[in-house]
């Protein structure tokens, strides 16, 4: 009869590692808190800008910034500065958007 190969026994060996470089304490972070604030109203008010892309009318913009286009008008007039006339818009302008007003 032939007795079983003996395997070896590790349940007593240890592991563990070390080294020579300093250890540096990571910075703490845990308290850290953040904030915004604003000058702006609360309400969300305040001016808007659109860059005018190639096919865009004042309608256009009206529409997607009020949901009525027939409030072209309010666009140009903030932007008289630079538009003499509301058909006339080019791509790259940099249009101000007024906060709307019901």
């Amino acid at each position: 009869m032939t007795t079983p190969d003996k395997k070896a026994d590790f349940s007593d060996v240890q592991g563990g590692a070390s080294s020579t470089d300093e250890i540096k304490q990571k910075a703490d972070f845990s308290d850290v808190q953040g904030g915004v604030s604003s000058t702006d109203e609360i309400t969300g008010g305040g001016e808007q800008t659109y860059t005018v892309e190639k096919g865009d009318t004042l309608s256009h913009i009206a529409k997607q910034f009020y949901g009525k286009s027939s409030k072209w008008n309010a666009i140009f007039e903030a932007n008289r500065d630079q538009l003499d006339d509301p058909d006339k818009i080019q791509p790259g302008q940099v249009l101000k958007i007024p906060a709307a007003s019901d």
